[in-house]
């Protein structure tokens, strides 16, 4: 089984050296690794070009956003499974990916999906995210939530539509949702895949965020459930950032 890794960057002269080293330093050798960057200007190209010899595929060209520049990413990409770790966000260790895959035990699976921690700009583990992954999950999961990062969600590139670019800032969620309920063996790998840099683009904007994903949310499970799960999620918030400080 081979793994097709796509990297967003824009201006992370910072952190992309980090991911970058985070994927070629996987133990599991059928890994395709693409990085898409949106015409940085600050060194960050510099950066990838030193690896140019062990990249698959990258360039450095202006985008219409972040789920455009993925798009663009998805679009190269040949291997049975797909992972966006964009720039910043780290496998949790050099055999994740390894570990990933044999949690499969020779079954064909639709989707891997694992757990999520959380770094800060030192790299250093602040906590597990608020949402922990479901011991089962499916579409209908989600209504709670975004249970799994997207970056611990490791879909078949078969299943993998294009993301919705009417959404700018949780097209993510919807691209995950549409997955699933397509998907018939969602496999819980029972281990942390990701470190998550404490940040980004929905955390920047999040009101923006929220709007949009309960846009979404109501889609798929209707405007009563969803208003009736973020009344009672929106206290669940409060209390957790009351505590940790930091969500």
């Amino acid at each position: 089984m081979k793994l097709s890794v796509v990297t967003i960057v824009f201006n992370d002269v910072i952190h992309i050296e980090k991911t970058i080293n985070s994927v070629l330093s996987q133990t599991y050798d059928k890994i395709e690794y693409i990085i898409i960057d949106g015409a940085s200007n600050d060194g960050t190209v510099d950066i990838i070009k030193k690896y140019d010899d062990k990249l698959d595929f990258w360039n450095s060209e202006p985008d219409k956003g972040l789920y455009d520049a993925m798009n663009k990413g998805l679009q190269k990409t040949s291997g049975d499974y797909i992972c966006f770790l964009n720039s910043g966000d780290l496998f949790f260790d050099e055999t994740t990916v390894e570990k990933m895959f044999a949690s499969a035990e020779n079954k064909q699976v639709d989707i891997f999906y694992g757990e999520t921690v959380i770094i800060d700009e030192q790299g250093e583990i602040k906590g597990k995210r608020r949402l922990s992954a479901p011991e089962k999950l499916d579409w209908k999961s989600f209504k709670n939530g975004m249970l799994v990062s997207h970056q611990a969600f490791i879909p078949a590139r078969k299943l993998a539509p294009n993301y919705n670019l009417k959404y700018k800032f949780s097209s993510d969620f919807d691209w995950c949702v549409r997955i699933m309920k397509n998907a018939e063996n969602i496999q819980n790998t029972n281990q942390t895949i990701i470190r998550y840099l404490d940040g980004g683009l929905t955390k920047k904007r999040l009101i923006k965020s929220l709007r949009e994903r309960f846009r979404i949310m109501s889609k798929y499970y209707g405007f009563l459930t969803t208003s009736f799960i973020h009344v009672r999620n929106g206290l669940k918030f409060s209390w957790f950032v009351l505590r940790k400080k930091w969500f």
